[in-house]
């Protein structure tokens, strides 16, 4: 009988150990997918602002008329180029549904910044065009952030 006691103590606490380690693997998956997505939360929330205040300066140069050639490629630029670091990391930590209308957006941004480096202005037809073709993109980029985090629509 002694050894009916010994063996089930044995199993008993295999039985402990394996559903404690178990368990504990879940967790440590579960807290590293947490980890992962707030990460990209912050990353994709870093994007779009970057993107916003490119934009937004680019907007203001179309608005004027009187800034030199020189004085709208230094500031088109300036306001861009935070967008190129963050660009890069999307493209290392974002899944392909994100990467893609991310890279999209870039470039329909930086279309926007090289027309009106050239002397683009708000008043023309090319310039409603360029906003449009990027609003939509960005629309998309948002939209593939959210599905990706998994926020609510």
């Amino acid at each position: 009988m002694e050894w009916m006691t010994l063996a089930s103590t044995i199993v008993g606490g295999g039985i402990a150990t394996v559903s404690a380690g178990f368990h504990e693997r879940r967790r440590w998956t579960r807290d590293r997918s947490d980890q992962r997505t707030e990460i990209r939360r912050v990353l994709y929330g870093s994007y779009l602002s970057s993107l916003s205040q490119a934009r937004l300066a680019c907007s203001v140069l179309a608005r004027d008329p009187d800034a030199s050639p020189d004085e709208r490629r230094k500031t088109a630029w300036d306001a861009f180029e935070p967008c190129l670091s963050l660009r890069y990391q999307i493209a290392i930590s974002a899944p392909t549904p994100v990467v893609t209308p991310a890279e999209d957006a870039f470039r329909r941004l930086r279309d926007l910044r090289d027309a009106i480096t050239d002397g683009l202005l708000v008043s023309s037809t090319a310039y409603a065009s360029h906003r449009t073709s990027y609003d939509t993109a960005l629309l998309a980029l948002r939209g593939a952030m959210r599905d990706d985090l998994g926020a609510e629509t």
